[in-house]
């Protein structure tokens, strides 16, 4: 799933690179605008025009996940949680978080988080748990609404080619799995340019008709700044007529937790052995097994529960996650198989993602997956 998306990026960077290359990489994969309203992803500490000595990938920001980053010479941690989530009016290293704060600073470390926007991005973290379950045709699971724009826009026949070429180019025109999507329909425009105008086409103070192809593109929200000016660039009129619209339409392509299927179905207990040894889980906690067969998967990593009804909606026939509350246990037993991991069991593997993403992207780069193991959870 990221390979496609790495080819695109890999000859814009040099063998020397910036911290904020690196930052730029990511943020393509899972845009800072994905991110849940309550969270606080994207930079947490220091100066990204730095040039990247090396990067230590984790889940968690600890003083001792600093110490290694520190041992290795790196100066770039990635993590996926965020180490800073509320304001500070003083920082005087009274708990582990401003310790941490201190370190990196004195030690010229930059943080970076990818928290909710790599819960939400396809090919993020709900999707490599789904990769490691073995799960086939995977959706997401609630979709992001109100995230959709349609940019209509009016160009010369001759012309359209190289506008919705620009317009793709920018990171217009996807659907689903489909790129390079449009709409075009052929008819004609009119117009008078005036005094001290600079037609493409027509003469100054004449009624003029041209032959134009009106484009329409879906585009994500966040990316309307860039496709707007993509088509400013590339339209050959001085005054380009556009419209843009917001979209009610759900966005597939992006939103919390996933749904698949397995190969062939599996007993409860045989799926929640395999489950247990996938995650290296030292203990699952889950409701009453009633001899249901196992065969659609539905998964959130981290505290997805608030996802429980639609997995049930979606007829799932067991739901994964790495937090669920005593009393949203009850009343789900012939529903749905509830299975509780760990919040850390769940989301450990999203280091690979950093992982991949990075190597593939920055060969030159040295990155390491950390070797501390910060889930604060011990088992008994």
């Amino acid at each position: 799933m990221i390979h496609g998306f790495l080819v695109s990026l890999q000859a814009n960077f040099s063998v020397e690179m910036k911290i904020k290359e690196i930052v730029s990489a990511l943020e393509r994969f899972a845009p800072l605008p994905l991110q849940d309203g309550f969270d606080n992803a994207g930079l947490q500490i220091g100066l990204t025009d730095a040039e990247a000595t090396g990067a230590l990938l984790c889940l968690d920001v600890t003083e001792a996940v600093l110490d290694e980053a520190i041992a290795l010479g790196y100066n770039l941690v990635i993590s996926h949680h965020p180490l800073i989530f509320k304001g500070y009016k003083s920082i005087t290293g009274k708990d582990y978080v401003e310790r941490c704060i201190l370190k990196a600073i004195k030690n010229e470390i930059v943080i970076y988080s990818a928290h909710t926007n790599l819960d939400n991005a396809w090919g993020g973290v709900n999707f490599k748990m789904a990769e490691k379950i073995g799960l086939k045709n995977v959706r997401v699971l609630e979709p992001k609404e109100n995230m959709l724009l349609k940019m209509v826009t009016f160009v010369p026949e001759a012309e359209a080619n190289r506008v919705r070429e620009a317009l793709f180019e920018a990171g217009g025109g996807c659907i689903g799995k489909y790129d390079q999507c449009s709409y075009n329909t052929s008819g004609e425009g009119t117009f008078r340019a005036g005094e001290g105008t600079n037609p493409f086409c027509g003469n100054i103070g004449e009624f003029h008709t041209e032959k134009e192809i009106r484009i329409e593109i879906i585009l994500p929200a966040y990316r309307r700044a860039e496709v707007l000016r993509a088509l400013l660039n590339a339209h050959p009129y001085e005054e380009p007529a556009f419209d843009i619209f917001p979209l009610k339409n759900e966005w597939m392509q992006a939103g919390a937790g996933v749904i698949g299927e397995l190969d062939a179905p599996e007993t409860e207990l045989e799926f929640l052995k395999q489950i247990k040894k996938t995650f290296e889980v030292g203990c699952i906690r889950h409701n009453k097994l009633i001899g249901r067969e196992i065969q659609k998967v539905a998964l959130c990593g981290g505290a997805g529960a608030f996802l429980i009804p639609l997995a049930i909606g979606n007829q799932a026939d067991v739901f994964i996650t790495g937090e669920i509350k005593y009393h949203e246990y009850f009343g789900h037993e012939t529903d749905i198989l509830l299975a509780e991991i760990g919040h850390y069991e769940s989301e450990q593997y999203t280091k690979e993602i950093f992982y991949t993403l990075i190597r593939e992207t920055f060969p030159n780069l040295e990155v390491q997956m950390t070797k501390v193991n910060t889930n604060p959870i011990k088992y008994m």
